[in-house]
C-alpha cells in the first residue's frame, strides 16, 4: 500500500491572510462587474461577521444561504469563515419539498436569501423550528416582508455592523462547507467538507491547468457548487492572480466577458463548453474566432467534453482545453490530465495517485482484474483530502466507506496503463447541465399530484451532454381524480421542481415494468429511452423561467 503523505495544511481564513500581506490592494475578484481588492473583501466580510455574530452564529454554528452569484454570496461565504462557522450553500432553484429538506437538515439557524427568491423558504418556514433569522438581499430597498417567529433583517444592516470581536482560532480539519448531493434511494444527503479540503482541490486544479499568478480565471458556475468555490475562491487565494465571476452562463455573452474580464482561463461544464463551441463567433467579440484570434483566453475546462467539441476549439479559438477529469463532491480529483495532453480517447486521464489510491471492485467488495469493469472506489493518502462524512447521517457515511473503502455509486476500468474511463452511474441519479438530480426526491414529488398512481423518473441519453429526465407515469383511474394530459402534468411540475429537474419527457402507462422482486425495474425504461409513446416538452414548445 502507498505511504501516507503528509502535506501542509491551511484554513481558509489562512489563505485570505496571506493574500492581505502579499498584496492588499491589487485587483483580485471580479464580481459579476464589481471589483474587490483582498483588502476591500476582508472589511466587508469582517462587518458582516460581526452582523452576524449578532445573530447567534458562532463556531460550528451553519448559515443556509440562497444566492445568485453577486458580491454578496463572496462576502457571506467569507464571513462565515471568520466565525469558525459552516457554509451551506443552497441551490437556487429547490423550492417546496426540496427545498424544505436541505434547511431543516442543516439545522441553519440564519438563512441569507436574494429578495426574487424570497418566496420560496418563506413558503417553508412553518415547518422549519431552527430558522430564527431571515437576512434579506435587495438592491431596491422594498419592504421586508413579515415571517412569523422569524425576525427579517436586511442585508444592508449586516454590512453596517460595527464594533469587534475576538477573533476565531478555525484549523484546517474544521468544517468549512456543506454541500448536498444528489440522492440515490433517499434524500439528498450533505457533504461536509473541510477547510483542508479546499485547499486540497484547489492545489489539484491548479496543477492540471497549469495556472499561474498571471492568470485571471472567469467563470458563470453559481457559488453553490463546489466547482465554483474551488476554481474561483480557493483556487485563487492559493495560486495569486485574479478571477471574474459572472451572474449565469449565456452564450451570446460569454466573448464579450472573456473580452471585458482579459481571461485566460474559462472555467465551465462540458454542457456549456457544447453550446459555445457550436455557436461559433459572435457580434460582441473582439476576435474572428479563429487560430490567429486575438483573444486573451488560453484554456476552457470543462468535463466531460466530447473529443469532436475539443477538437472545434483548438482549430477555431486557437485555445487548450482541458476535459479528461473524474470526481465526486465527496472525492476529488480521482483522475485526471494536464491541460492539452488528449490522453486516451474516451478516458477520464490518469488515476490520481499523489492524492488517491483508486480501485475497481465488484459487488462484494473484491478487486477485479486490469482493465475490467466494477464500481470506483477510493481512499485518501493524504489528511482531508476527501469529505468528512455526510452531515448527519453516520449511517450513509458507513456505507459508503464499507470495508474502509468509499465507494462512489459509479461504474468503470483501469486499464493496465493506469487511465480511468467512467462507463456508467450504478445508482438512480441523473445528472443535467451541471445539476445532480435525485430521480428518489423527483418521484417524491409527482407522486403528491392526486393524479398519479405510480410514477418511475431515469435518465435517457441527451444530444447535448449528460442526461435528460423522463418520468414514466400510471394515473388513477377516472373515477380516482380528473386525469390530466402530459401537457397538465408538466405545467404542474414547473411549478413543483427546481427548473433543472423538471423532466423533458412525460409518458402514460397503464402500469410499470417491474422486476423479480416487484420493485419498478429501471433499467428496462433506461433501454427503451424515448419511444413513439413519449411527449416531449421542447418539441411542445413549452418554455419556463430559468428559476
Amino acid at each position: 500500500m502507498a505511504d501516507w503523505v503528509n502535506d501542509d495544511q491551511y484554513s481558509l481564513l489562512d489563505l485570505l491572510d496571506r493574500r492581505l500581506s502579499a498584496d492588499p490592494d491589487g485587483s483580485f475578484l471580479d464580481l459579476c462587474g464589481t471589483p474587490y481588492s483582498a483588502a476591500e473583501l476582508d472589511r466587508e466580510a469582517e462587518r458582516v461577521a460581526i452582523g452576524l455574530a449578532e445573530l447567534g452564529v458562532g463556531r460550528g454554528s451553519t448559515v443556509a444561504t440562497i444566492l445568485e452569484n453577486g458580491p454578496e454570496a463572496v462576502v457571506v461565504w467569507f464571513a462565515i469563515h471568520r466565525l469558525g462557522a459552516i457554509s451551506v450553500p443552497v441551490n437556487t432553484a429547490l423550492k417546496g419539498a426540496l427545498l424544505r429538506h436541505q434547511l431543516h437538515d442543516a439545522s441553519s439557524s440564519v438563512v441569507v436569501v436574494h429578495a426574487e427568491l424570497m418566496e420560496r423558504p418563506l413558503a417553508v418556514l412553518d415547518s422549519l423550528d431552527d430558522v430564527r433569522h431571515l437576512v434579506v438581499v435587495d438592491e431596491n430597498g422594498r419592504a421586508l416582508p413579515e415571517a412569523p417567529g422569524v425576525a427579517v433583517h436586511a442585508w444592508d444592516d449586516l454590512l453596517k455592523a460595527s464594533g469587534s470581536r475576538s477573533p476565531t482560532l478555525v484549523r484546517p480539519s474544521d468544517l468549512g462547507t456543506i454541500v448536498y448531493t444528489g440522492g440515490t434511494t433517499g434524500p439528498s444527503k450533505g457533504c461536509a467538507l473541510s477547510h483542508q479540503y479546499h485547499l486540497s482541490i484547489a492545489r489539484q486544479i491548479i496543477d492540471s491547468w497549469g495556472r499561474t499568478p498571471e492568470d485571471v480565471v472567469w467563470s458563470p458556475l453559481p457559488l453553490f457548487h463546489f466547482n465554483a468555490i474551488s476554481c474561483l475562491l480557493t483556487g485563487t487565494l492559493l495560486s495569486g492572480g485574479r478571477a471574474a465571476l459572472s451572474r449565469r452562463f449565456s452564450v451570446s455573452g460569454f466573448w464579450p466577458e472573456i473580452n471585458r474580464t482579459g481571461a485566460t482561463i474559462a472555467s465551465m461544464l462540458g454542457s456549456l463548453a457544447v453550446l459555445v463551441a457550436k455557436a461559433g463567433d459572435h457580434p460582441g467579440a473582439r476576435n474572428s474566432g479563429t487560430a490567429d484570434a486575438n483573444t486573451t483566453l488560453r484554456l476552457v475546462t470543462g468535463a466531460p467534453m466530447p473529443p469532436e467539441i475539443d477538437a472545434l476549439f483548438r482549430s477555431r479559438f486557437g485555445v487548450t482545453t482541458f476535459s479528461n477529469a473524474y470526481g465526486t463532491t465527496e472525492a476529488s480529483l480521482i483522475s485526471w490530465l494536464p491541460a492539452g495532453n488528449p490522453g486516451k480517447p474516451g478516458s477520464a486521464g490518469l488515476v490520481n495517485s499523489d492524492a488517491f489510491i483508486v480501485d475497481i471492485f465488484d459487488d462484494d467488495d473484491r478487486s477485479v482484474p486490469v482493465g475490467t469493469e466494477g464500481e470506483i472506489v477510493c481512499r485518501p493518502r493524504k489528511p482531508h483530502a476527501m469529505f468528512e462524512g455526510y452531515w448527519k447521517r453516520p449511517e450513509a457515511t458507513v456505507q459508503a466507506w464499507r470495508n474502509l473503502w468509499f465507494h462512489t455509486g459509479d461504474i468503470g476500468r483501469i486499464d493496465a496503463d493506469g487511465y480511468l474511463y467512467f462507463v456508467d452511474r450504478k445508482a438512480d441519479y441523473m445528472r443535467r447541465r451541471g445539476e445532480n438530480i435525485s430521480s428518489w426526491e423527483i418521484e417524491k414529488v409527482f407522486h403528491e399530484h392526486p393524479a398519479v398512481r405510480d410514477v418511475c423518473v431515469h435518465a435517457v441519453a441527451s444530444a447535448v451532454s449528460e442526461d435528460d429526465v423522463k418520468v414514466t407515469v400510471v394515473l388513477k383511474e377516472p373515477d380516482e381524480g380528473e386525469r390530466p394530459t402530459e401537457e397538465d402534468l408538466c405545467r404542474w411540475s414547473i411549478d413543483q421542481l427546481p427548473y433543472y429537474a423538471v423532466p423533458r419527457y412525460f409518458e402514460f402507462r397503464d402500469a410499470l415494468p417491474l422486476s423479480a422482486t416487484g420493485r419498478s425495474a429501471k433499467h428496462v425504461l433506461r433501454a427503451e429511452g424515448v419511444t413513439e409513446a413519449t411527449w416531449d416538452r421542447e418539441a411542445a414548445g413549452i418554455a419556463f423561467e430559468r428559476r
